[in-house]
């Protein structure tokens, strides 16, 4: 064991999420990530939120639209309420320590670990050969988001979650190996009534920004007109609303219009089911547009208030940078340390 290393068991409760700056904010990734994100700026604990720019650069982005995408998710970030004097919120690529950090871990984690990676699978398909070797080792640059800054917390989707536990395996792996108790376990945070928003025209399909269908999402930028006629056309079935949850299982469409409802609302499915129990979609869909233009139409506005001079987001992001810097390069020091490197 190095006897230069300082050990504990006990790590600062501390956040840390990222979103992938790949364009077309939808509903789906205010209700899955922002909101919470922000709910969890107000509970006292470190809050680190990440525009995951080298992760997106796995699959090749044109280069001025990645540079826009990424404006875009920060000013949806703050237009959803997210504080910059309360969280730290940056760019992946201003702070170099991410991919320092993900090489040590490329060289812990193991080819098995990332052939098993469902996203590897889904993304590389048939064409495995074709793809880049970031897409295959991404999972470890992810591990090393997480771990550059000790995050104990990590607020994902259902999706996501493969992706920490990997992160989990990571740092065990790398205490075991070093003989030492410089990593935490993180957990992975997965809670909400529509962590996972579906499609409007298919309960059964994520709601994706990839959709070919616009009117299979909500986008934050629509406006309110284009909000509620997506709503009013949503797919659903000729039954009327049940008054319990049970009565939502096999009806996916239904499911998850009473989700987004629930969610916008800050109401559990049950509270909303109480009261709209047995109305037709017909009474229940203006309802549903109504709040969802009350509560998405200042993101909308101020994010087109943001993306006109993107001046204020330059400024944001270089203090975050800077902010994240300051926590991860004695982390990175330290490991570098430990791993037996000099200087």
């Amino acid at each position: 064991m190095n006897e230069a290393v300082q050990t504990s068991s006990a790590f600062t409760p501390r956040v840390f999420s990222g979103i992938q700056p790949s364009g077309g904010l939808t509903l789906g990734n205010y209700l899955g990530a922002m909101k919470r994100f922000v709910d969890t700026q107000d509970t006292g604990v470190q809050s680190i939120y990440c525009m995951v720019d080298q992760h997106a650069i796995t699959v090749w982005q044109d280069p001025e639209k990645l540079r826009h995408a990424t404006y875009e998710l920060c000013a949806g970030y703050i237009a959803s309420g997210l504080d910059p004097e309360k969280s730290i919120l940056f760019n992946q690529s201003q702070v170099p320590e991410h991919a320092q950090l993900g090489w040590v871990f490329n060289c812990v984690a193991r080819m098995g670990w990332m052939q098993r990676m469902t996203q590897w699978k889904d993304k590389a398909g048939k064409n495995s050969q074709n793809a880049s070797l970031g897409l295959f080792a991404y999972p470890a640059l992810m591990a090393a988001d997480i771990l550059l800054y000790h995050a104990t917390h990590v607020p994902v989707g259902e999706d996501q979650k493969q992706h920490v536990e990997l992160t989990r395996d990571i740092a065990t792996k790398f205490n075991h190996d070093y003989g030492v108790d410089f990593f935490p376990i993180p957990e992975p945070v997965i809670e909400g009534t529509a962590t996972r928003v579906m499609s409007l025209r298919d309960g059964s399909k994520k709601m994706s920004k990839s959709d070919p269908s616009d009117a299979s999402r909500i986008n934050l930028r629509d406006d309110s007109d284009t909000i509620a006629k997506k709503i009013r056309k949503a797919k659903t079935d000729p039954e009327g609303l049940p008054s319990e949850a049970k009565g939502l299982e096999d009806r996916p469409e239904a499911r998850n219009l009473v989700n987004i409802y629930a969610a916008l609302n800050e109401q559990s499915v049950d509270q909303v089911l109480a009261d709209v129990g047995g109305k037709q979609f017909s009474e229940f869909k203006p309802m549903l547009a109504e709040l969802a233009v009350e509560k998405l139409s200042p993101i909308s506005s101020e994010m087109t208030r943001l993306m006109a001079d993107t001046s204020q987001i330059d400024a944001i992001l270089a203090k975050g940078a800077a902010q994240a810097r300051d926590i991860a390069t004695p982390i990175l020091k330290e490991t570098y340390k430990i791993v037996g490197m000099v200087g």
